[in-house]
């Protein structure tokens, strides 16, 4: 994971040539810094926050002069970039879960085709039953064929609840439905799947929006690709535009070499990240740890 974010950083690095740790001597590479993260999925206007961002801490630091210039540097943009994501490292789902009076707890799953939302959402659904929970895994992806039963059958695999109806019902009330069944069942959670959204479609993105109003989750879970760069970046704006959301699920992370689309998004919408997709198992799916990930980002 995120091999070619390291190897970037630290040629980037060794390429810089300082005297002293400033302001003005870090502006003079600000083409540099921005191109470095561009390289590795950062969107252009995100990068250049980033980087003045990073001047900032620089300043509040006061730092002049070091033995160990690139050392130094190194260190300091690595715990710029940890105290970001430290920042929005969230408590766990469980934990939200159980401090709730009122269950169920209504979790919406929303996200473009093909980024493995449905395939998260069971995931999930197989974390919250190995803590103890009991989930009820909901379809109202009732305009895709076949979405009805791919997540039945992650329901059966789990030997968890599963509730639905047909092709063509509204979604909106399909989620209602379900949420009113699992409150007569005792169930601890309503984990909703929707259908995947292309951003562009306001049409379908309105629809969204209106299952959202009508049911009211707890909270709203934005599935993104890891592997998809810039495009992830223009997803949670339209998604956080016209629906909002409140945490993040990055899947396919074990295929990420470059780590630019979670930089991105949770810099430019400072929304934490729930969970990492690792791999295709039940069990493939990490809780985000800033610690981790900066490891994994910059080594050591």
């Amino acid at each position: 994971m995120f091999k070619a974010f390291k190897e970037k950083f630290d040629k980037l690095v060794s390429s810089i040539k300082l005297k002293t740790l400033s302001r003005d001597e870090l502006e003079k590479y600000r083409d540099e810094f921005v191109l470095f993260l561009v390289e590795n999925d950062v969107a252009f206007e995100v990068a250049e926050k980033i980087f003045d961002g990073f001047l900032e801490s620089i300043e509040e630091h006061k730092i002049n002069r070091f033995k160990d210039v690139e050392g130094e540097l190194k260190e300091l943009f690595k715990n710029y970039i940890h105290r970001i994501l430290k920042s929005l490292e969230p408590d766990s789902l469980e934990d939200r879960i159980r401090r709730l009076e009122s269950r169920p707890y209504k979790i919406m799953f929303i996200g473009v085709n093909g980024v493995g939302k449905t395939t998260s959402l069971a995931k999930v659904g197989y974390r919250l039953k190995k803590s103890g929970l009991l989930p009820l895994l909901v379809c109202s992806d009732t305009f895709r064929a076949g979405a009805i039963e791919q997540l039945k059958t992650h329901a059966e695999r789990l030997s968890l609840p599963f509730f639905s109806t047909t092709y063509g019902h509204d979604p909106a009330a399909v989620a209602y439905d379900a949420i009113s069944y699992a409150e007569s069942r005792k169930y601890d959670v309503v984990l909703i799947d929707t259908a995947g959204r292309q951003y562009s479609n306001v049409n379908l993105m309105n629809e969204l929006s209106k299952v959202a109003r009508i049911n009211n989750p707890n909270e709203i879970v934005l599935v993104l690709d890891s592997l998809t760069g810039y495009d992830a970046y223009t997803q949670a704006k339209e998604f956080h535009d016209h629906v909002g959301f409140d945490y993040l699920i990055f899947t396919k992370v074990d295929a990420d070499v470059k780590g630019g689309a979670i930089l991105t998004v949770t810099y430019e919408f400072r929304k934490p990240i729930q969970y990492l997709g690792v791999g295709q198992r039940y069990e493939d799916l990490k809780p985000f740890n800033s610690d981790e990930m900066i490891k994994l980002m910059f080594g050591g």
